[in-house]
């Protein structure tokens, strides 16, 4: 069985303590009953946290300070099958050594569709 899927999404606001970003729901990212899969939303949520703990968009392979996210929570309160998601992401504790970043997607309506909760430390 082959499975195919892509992700993509875009940083539409992006400050020292909060960045949000839009992704467009496409169909090789939806599971068997037709909605976004959770891998998917998670991977959003966590890569928009990752830029705001990072700073900069500017990642490149073995980059110094990039954050490792050592611990992910994800409470799921919800789904759709079409239209995009938005991540909002802030930061609850920004330190030099562990930052917790807390991100919430919402749906259509800004319908809260999950609250996921990182905790980064720099790469060494």
């Amino acid at each position: 069985m082959k499975v195919e899927g892509r992700l993509e999404f875009e940083i539409t606001e992006q400050t020292s303590e909060r960045v949000v970003s839009e992704m467009p729901i496409q169909s090789g990212m939806l599971n068997p009953f037709g909605v976004v899969h959770a891998g998917a939303m998670l991977w959003f949520a966590d890569v928009t946290a990752t830029v705001l703990a990072f700073g900069s968009t500017e990642f490149s392979q073995g980059v110094s300070g990039f954050p490792l996210a050592i611990n992910l929570n994800a409470n799921f309160t919800g789904n759709q099958k079409a239209g995009k998601l938005k991540a909002v992401a802030s930061f609850v504790k920004k330190g030099r050594t562990v930052s917790i970043v807390r991100t919430t997607v919402f749906g259509d309506n800004d319908r809260l569709i999950a609250d996921v909760t990182t905790t980064h430390v720099p790469a060494k």
